[in-house]
């Protein structure tokens, strides 16, 4: 492959960073050029203390990776996955040192904070005005006031959600109907690891649950909401560390911690094997899926125009069939199976090269 191959358009890099690799995109236009995903194993990221140290790192093995396939590090754009920064609203933004260095000292530790930094530096090599972008980090806060009230003023609800992957589908959902997103009231559920659910009106996410922390529906990896009075005892129990506690919420939570693994796939075979308890599980994270999309539809007054389903689980047709059972007395349901980052975050940023949307200002 060699530089002059590249097709003329509008070139843009893409990057995100996850646990144990980092995806990287080139884009002409809204059409794929290249693409990898870089595997890193438990020894190359272990000699580093925190995630937020291995920027160096994971940039060079992007540039390693345009250098073998002779990709010219000339963009017009390079747009990283955002991460657990402060409270946004949804959005296209431009990356600047204020992002950046609140980015690195995040309370919150995630190597999805890598996406700004390494963007931003990757940006700055090239002298043509490129400039470093990131989309709809898992941040995204446009929840009415109600939404934010819980019952200790200790502790307000926060939005913590598929930001990315939900408005790209409710994009492609607008996009097949021949309107725009801002014409909907949506309610997207998000099937992954976490299960995030969202009551989009008009364009606006005014409701969603903390899918990082654990809140909503129990799913492969986290708790789902709790007994609160359960999970104070267990705190002063003297049986685990908080660390272990955390871990018991989000991680090691879920279906993993009532059988064994996450693996939907593998959990649905045991099923259908004729195991009880898998089945059991399924359905009851279905329940409580649907027991949450169908809480959106109050929030949006009954006014529903679709629901969406969408995530890793839904190519599940026997989890899909079984929520849309329960919930399409509500609205219509249509299903997306699987999440496409790489594609939403290089979309973005083509809207704002194209003039069609207006990059934000990050302070």
């Amino acid at each position: 492959m060699s530089s002059h191959t590249i097709p003329e358009g509008k070139r843009i890099l893409v990057v995100n960073p996850g646990s144990t690799s980092t995806k990287v995109a080139v884009y002409v236009d809204d059409t794929p050029y290249c693409s990898t995903t870089i595997r890193h194993d438990a020894e190359e990221l272990a000699q580093y203390n925190q995630i937020i140290d291995q920027h160096d790192f994971r940039r060079q093995l992007v540039v390693d990776w345009l250098e073998k396939n002779h990709i010219p590090m000339q963009f017009d754009a390079v747009i990283g996955r955002g991460g657990l920064i402060k409270p946004i609203p949804g959005g296209v933004y431009r990356v600047n040192e204020t992002m950046c260095r609140e980015t690195y000292y995040a309370i919150r530790k995630h190597a999805c904070n890598l996406g700004c930094i390494i963007a931003y530096e990757l940006a700055r090599r090239q002298h043509n005005g490129c400039q470093a972008y990131i989309a709809d980090p898992v941040t995204v806060d446009e929840l009415v006031p109600e939404a934010r009230i819980s019952g200790s003023p200790l502790m307000p609800r926060l939005a913590i959600w598929h930001a990315l992957n939900q408005r790209a589908t409710a994009r492609r959902y607008a996009k097949e109907m021949g309107k725009r997103y801002e014409d909907f009231n949506l309610i997207i559920c998000h099937l992954g690891g976490g299960i995030s659910v969202a009551a989009h009106h008009k364009g606006r996410a005014i409701d969603t649950n903390n899918a990082l922390d654990g809140e909503g529906p129990i799913s492969p990896e986290r708790a789902g909401t709790l007994p609160a009075a359960d999970l104070i005892h267990l705190c002063y129990s003297g049986r685990y560390t908080e660390d272990q506690l955390k871990k018991r919420v989000a991680g090691q939570a879920g279906l993993v911690a009532h059988i064994g693994t996450t693996d939907i796939v593998k959990i649905l075979r045991m099923a259908d094997e004729g195991n009880a308890r898998a089945r059991l599980l399924i359905n009851a994270m279905i329940f409580h899926t649907a027991k949450a999309i169908a809480a959106e539809s109050a929030v949006l007054f009954g006014k529903v125009d679709a629901i969406l389903l969408t995530g890793g689980m839904a190519h599940s047709d026997y989890i899909t069939r079984g929520i849309a059972q329960r919930v399409e007395h509500i609205a219509p349901v249509r299903i997306f199976p699987g999440e496409d980052e790489m594609e939403a975050l290089a979309l973005n940023a083509l809207a704002v090269l194209r003039g069609e949307r207006e990059a934000k200002e990050y302070c």
